[in-house]
């Protein structure tokens, strides 16, 4: 299902040639487009005729208006049930083109071609697509797998630095739930950069292939990894409905830092633990301001997570470095702490 694509895609292209698609879509965003689509172009060996497909670029677009918009175009091109989608962008891409092509006609092909560290390493994975809605992340889609997912590392070379930084913190996440190594071997990165990070690619994909296999519809080990996503989506939505989006990494990385103070308060991981993976967090992420979101704001959010049954909120969190435990019950005292915590190391 994930092939490491060489210089001239030539396993893009086999693919390709042995289905019998009637006609390509290829969405991409305005940075996708620019930096990425002429690099696939320049090498797709395809009689297919194919169609471009661009949307602005960032998660405020990834919203049922924008997809609405999308099956509109596929209506008006004729596109069939033996049509393909080839997703080439970071998570929005991936997550809207997904659920686009997964909803259209009952259910499309499509595949994955992830540009970012992020969609790379996590996105692009495990069959999840998805819309925003209002400002609640990922609350509408569909478990459906991609046909194929191809990787192309060089695609990095064409990320700013924020973005970069934004994939490595998911990449983070998926050693402290899973693998005390990959987590030992990313934090040894003095310098995080495209060089330092694609050796370490392989390993973090294959952490996430490897739970979804075990659970793919979520029922229970897969949501360990939504650790650091509790808390760190609601920070992402709350800047999201103030009109200041952030990286999905940047939420994700004080996520870790609420979650893993939050699972010392809960007597699952050792202070020393603890504060090892706060201080290497901080060393690569700097401090979100959260002072202006109210308690009461966050929880709400909170308690609209998906993970949530019988209005309880479920964490996954650590129960050491390399361990997780889902479905778990925090008093609404240590979540309030865990967030002070967090408010507070801007003062430390």
């Amino acid at each position: 299902m994930i092939t490491i694509l060489n210089d001239n895609f030539s396993q893009l292209n086999e693919f390709l040639h042995e289905k019998s698609f009637s006609k390509i879509f290829i969405l991409v965003d305005e940075n996708t487009h620019e930096y990425c689509l002429p690099i696939l172009l320049g090498n797709m060996e395809t009689d297919l005729g194919f169609e471009i497909l661009e949307i602005e670029a960032g998660e405020e677009m990834k919203n049922i208006q924008t997809a609405n918009q999308l099956w509109e175009i596929l209506t008006e091109m004729q596109a069939d049930r033996k049509a393909l989608v080839i997703n080439l962008g970071g998570g929005v891409i991936t997550d809207m083109g997904g659920f686009v092509a997964s909803t259209y006609k009952r259910g499309i092909q499509f595949i994955n071609i992830p540009t970012t560290l992020l969609s790379m390493c996590d996105a692009s994975i495990g069959g999840k697509t998805g819309i925003d809605l209002m400002h609640f992340k990922n609350m509408v889609g569909t478990f459906t797998f991609p046909e194929q997912i191809f990787i192309f590392p060089k695609f990095l070379e064409t990320l700013p630095f924020k973005e970069l930084r934004s994939g490595f913190a998911e990449m983070l996440k998926h050693g402290l739930i899973a693998d005390k190594t990959h987590w030992e071997n990313l934090i040894h990165i003095n310098k995080l950069d495209t060089e330092s990070v694609i050796p370490h690619i392989q390993a973090s994909m294959n952490i996430k292939q490897n739970v979804v296999d075990q659970d793919f519809h979520e029922k229970n080990i897969r949501k360990t990894l939504n650790f650091a996503h509790t808390i760190g989506h609601a920070i992402e939505s709350l800047c999201l409905s103030q009109g200041n989006p952030i990286l999905h990494g940047e939420a994700v990385a004080a996520g870790v830092i609420c979650e893993t103070y939050l699972s010392y308060l809960e007597g699952l991981l050792s202070e020393e633990e603890s504060k090892t993976v706060i201080e290497k967090i901080q060393k690569y992420y700097p401090y979100l301001d959260i002072s202006d979101f109210k308690d009461e704001d966050i929880f709400a959010l909170l308690l609209n997570d998906k993970k949530n049954v019988d209005s309880n909120i479920n964490f996954s969190l650590l129960s050491g470095i390399g361990k997780c435990v889902f479905d778990h019950q925090c008093s609404q005292k240590h979540i309030v702490e865990s967030l002070n915590f967090y408010r507070n190391l801007n003062n430390a």
